[in-house]
């Protein structure tokens, strides 16, 4: 990977262009509080009425759950083989997950968060326990506002069963998220077969994040480019949206989904461009795949879910919501990349029914996640 020295580009394109003032702003001229993880906000009189409508009441009293929030202790992070060195806010607000989070969940109205890691994937399998280890004590603390998402060490595959097993069924975690592909290879490989049966047979899902180009890749298509555009432009700008969308449609064509009919993946940053292709991937490449038993429209309909972190525009949400359904759609803010302010803003604003509303704020992730 060759990034700018120092911070990643994508974190001082964020910061610079002060998305998080804006998140600040939001807060400042909405606030709020939290009562039993619930957003009440402030009755603000307007014309010809004293306070708000019993719809607006409805969506500040809505339960949130967000699924793609991130953790990263900076001694957990000081150990990874290659150090991330974050733009500052970043990296505060990735070790807090204390008082300090949860006055912001509050004043925002985020009931819980679902934690995980943040990339690259571990690197071996004593470091992925490690972090693990390390989040369920987050989560103990705090167990009706965190839960938690397994690390793995994709680098060895045959660690990765054992471990999804040891973070579900002891630690109590919610499933484990991947962060794309490990040792230049997707995981389509077969290496990684007994990972996805594991998940199916434990029922959780598995919940694939995106992670910087291999090098072959970065240099080919961002190598002639200035340092920070091609930092940005490769990862959160565009690239590793991209290659997540194909990594999905690569299970797809594995015939993965075949062989475990009941495992769920979940992609975010509103299907990582899927959702819009779907149909023209189903017209030219299904027919090619001619070893699957369904289509490639009936695999991502019926074994994805896709959230909404950091894409906070109607536009992509309505492609989803057309493509896929309210069912297959989970609330997430990507935290701390993407702010919890106009995360909820945007939630709250969507124009959409009050019952698919409540499906994406929190009805779908409790049935996906079993939580109470």
């Amino acid at each position: 990977m060759h990034l700018a020295p120092g911070v990643p580009a994508c974190d001082r394109h964020v910061a610079r262009k002060g998305h998080l003032g804006e998140a600040q702003a939001v807060v400042g001229t909405a606030p709020g509080t939290l009562a039993r993880g619930r957003l009440v906000r402030p009755q603000v009189a307007e014309a010809g009425r004293a306070g708000p409508t019993d719809r607006s009441e409805e969506i500040s009293e809505m339960r949130v759950i967000a699924i793609e929030e991130h953790f990263a202790p900076r001694d957990l992070e000081a150990m990874r083989a290659r150090a991330v060195r974050r733009h500052e806010v970043f990296a505060d607000q990735l070790d807090e997950v204390g008082e300090g989070r949860l006055a912001d969940m509050d004043r925002n109205g985020i009931s819980m968060q679902i934690l995980s890691s943040t990339p690259p994937n571990p690197q071996t399998a004593a470091q992925a326990s490690v972090w693990n280890d390390r989040l369920a004590e987050v989560v103990s603390r705090h167990p009706g506002r965190f839960g938690g998402f397994a690390s793995l060490c994709l680098p060895e595959p045959a660690s990765c069963p054992a471990e999804l097993e040891r973070a579900v069924s002891e630690l109590g975690f919610k499933g484990a998220i991947l962060h794309g592909h490990a040792n230049g290879r997707f995981l389509d490989h077969r290496d990684y077969w007994p990972l996805f049966e594991t998940a199916e047979s434990l029922d959780v899902p598995l919940y694939l994040h995106p992670t910087p180009p291999p090098s072959p890749v970065y240099d080919a298509y961002y190598g002639d480019l200035e340092p920070e555009i091609a930092g940005v432009l490769s990862t959160s700008g565009w690239g590793w949206h991209a290659e997540t969308g194909m990594h999905a449609l690569r299970l797809i064509v594995s015939g993965l989904f075949d062989r475990f009919p009941r495992l769920q993946v979940v992609i975010g940053h509103m299907g990582e461009n899927v959702p819009f292709s779907l149909a023209r991937a189903d017209s030219t490449l299904g027919p090619v795949a001619r070893h699957l038993e369904r289509s490639l429209t009936e695999y991502f309909t019926e074994n994805f879910y896709v959230t909404t972190s950091a894409y906070f525009t109607h536009p992509p949400l309505l492609c989803a919501l057309a493509v896929i359904g309210a069912d297959r759609v989970i609330f997430s803010v990507d935290y701390p990349f993407s702010q919890n302010a106009p995360g909820r803003a945007f939630l709250d604003s969507a124009p959409i029914s009050p019952a698919d509303r409540e499906k994406i704020a929190h009805g779908n992730a409790e049935r996906l996640l079993r939580l109470g």
